[in-house]
């Protein structure tokens, strides 16, 4: 796999883990019982996205390093 390959494909592995992690531990501010003015009560009180790239970071290289194993070693 080409460093241009592994970016691509690392890229699309990250962009999908997010939108896999992006739920986790989301409460609505309906469900935390305060709604600021002008928002949706279904928003998200704490969205946390920072620890959550973090997370995708980490799960996404490890899926990585498995695609690039199988890539590298075994003949398919």
């Amino acid at each position: 796999m080409s460093i241009t390959g592994g970016i691509a494909v690392y890229f699309v592995i990250w962009w999908t883990v997010l939108f896999a992690v992006l739920p986790f531990g989301v409460h609505s501010q309906s469900e935390g019982g305060a709604v600021s003015d002008g928002t949706d009560p279904g928003a998200p009180q704490a969205p946390l996205l920072l620890k959550k790239a973090l997370a995708t970071t980490v799960i996404a290289a490890i899926i990585f390093a498995g695609v690039w194993y199988i890539w590298s070693f075994i003949d398919l």
